[in-house]
C-alpha cells in the first residue's frame, strides 16, 4: 500500500493596530469547515516559493497592499490537522502599519476576542503573538507595525497594544533611546497637546538587538 501524499499549505497571521492588536480572518466558502472563519491560507503552488505562496495569499484578503514585515513562523503538522487528508503548513507572521479595507470575504477581529476558528488556527495564532511578544524586546521589530516617521508615544502604544499591558514612559523612551534604534527625523506631530518629535527606525528592515528593551 502506497504511503499517503503530503500536501503543503501557507497560512498567515497578519496582524496591525487599531486600538488594540487585530488580525486579518476569512470566511470559508467550502468544505471543511463551510462558513468558519481561519487565517488566509492556501496550498502552495508548483511554480512559486513558500514566500511568494504566503504573498499571493495575502493579496487575496488584503488587495495590492502588502505587509511591511514578513517572516515564517512555524510549520505544524499533526496528522489529522486536515480532515481532507495529510496536510503540513508553514506559517507566517506579517505587520502591516495600519488596517487596510479587506477583501469581501475578509475581516479584521480583535485578537483578544477572535472567533472559533478552523483546523488549528487557533494554535497558530496564539504562536504568532508569542512570536511578536518576544521579539518586540530584543529587536525593531515594532517596525512593521508603525508608519515610517512617528512619535515615543506612538512607539510606546505598539509595545503596550501587543503586550497587553502598561508601560513606564520615562523607563522606556530611556532605554529605546539608548539603544540607537532610532534616530530624529525632520519636523513635529502637532495635535491638542504640545508638538512631538518625529523619529524613525535607522535601519529599514528587521535588527536585532544587544539589549532588551522591556522586561
Amino acid at each position: 500500500m502506497l504511503d499517503e501524499p503530503v500536501y503543503v499549505a501557507v497560512d498567515v497571521v497578519c496582524l496591525t493596530l487599531q486600538a488594540e492588536t487585530i488580525v486579518l480572518m476569512v470566511r470559508r466558502s467550502h468544505e471543511p469547515f463551510l462558513g468558519a472563519w481561519s487565517l488566509p491560507g492556501g496550498s502552495v503552488r508548483r511554480d512559486e516559493d513558500l514566500e511568494e505562496a504566503a504573498r499571493r495569499i495575502l493579496s487575496e484578503g488584503l488587495g495590492p497592499h502588502q505587509p511591511r514585515h514578513l517572516e515564517q513562523l512555524a510549520s505544524f503538522g499533526a496528522p489529522n490537522r486536515d480532515p481532507r487528508g495529510r496536510v503540513v503548513s508553514v506559517s507566517y507572521l506579517a505587520l502591516l502599519p495600519k488596517p487596510v479595507e479587506p477583501q469581501s470575504a475578509a475581516q479584521w477581529w480583535p485578537v483578544s476576542a477572535p472567533p472559533e476558528l478552523a483546523f488549528d488556527h487557533g494554535r497558530i495564532l496564539v504562536s504568532a503573538i508569542e512570536r511578536l511578544r518576544g521579539k518586540l524586546s530584543y529587536s525593531n521589530v515594532a517596525y512593521g507595525l508603525l508608519p515610517e516617521e512617528f512619535t515615543l508615544s506612538e512607539l510606546q502604544a505598539v509595545y503596550e497594544a501587543v503586550l497587553d499591558r502598561a508601560i513606564d514612559k520615562r523607563n522606556f523612551r530611556k532605554k529605546v533611546l539608548s539603544l540607537e534604534m532610532l534616530e530624529e527625523a525632520e519636523g513635529q506631530r502637532r495635535g491638542s497637546h504640545r508638538p512631538a518629535q518625529l523619529y524613525r527606525f535607522t535601519a529599514p528592515g528587521l535588527v536585532l538587538l544587544d539589549d532588551v528593551i522591556t522586561a
